[in-house]
């Protein structure tokens, strides 16, 4: 986990711009979205932000914590680290399955789109950097 860039309340042509720095300082592959929401309203919010980048959107068809029990596996099997410490998303993870919890875990949501595409549907994959 290199970043948590989780932002609220910011129009879509700003979020666009938090993913479109991301995606070009991590020099990533690939732009997971959601799509449940804003359907590809999504895919061309952020076209226009990152116009070359290739875009995946994924669709929860599954509740979040069913979608986040296969990575905390991986969390439990020590094969997730953070390259720093991210304090308002590792306090979501600890109380996101916790009696009582409230709010939306978007933090952790997009941590579980993250890695449930890097490592679980992809398999670890050349990049992957390890630290």
């Amino acid at each position: 986990m290199l970043a948590d860039l989780s932002k609220q309340g910011l129009q879509p042509s700003e979020w666009a711009a938090v993913v479109a720095e991301a995606y070009q300082h991590f020099k990533a592959n690939v732009i997971i979205a959601e799509a449940n929401q804003g359907g590809e309203m999504v895919r061309t919010v952020l076209r226009l932000a990152v116009p070359l980048a290739p875009i995946r959107l994924v669709h929860a068809s599954h509740g979040k914590r069913a979608r986040a029990e296969p990575v905390a596996l991986l969390y439990a099997q020590d094969r997730v680290c953070h390259a720093a410490h991210f304090r308002e998303l590792e306090d979501q993870m600890c109380s996101f399955g916790a009696p009582g919890f409230t709010g939306s875990p978007d933090r952790v949501d997009a941590l579980v789109w993250a890695l449930t595409d890097l490592i679980l549907d992809q398999g670890p994959s050349p990049s992957a950097r390890s630290l």
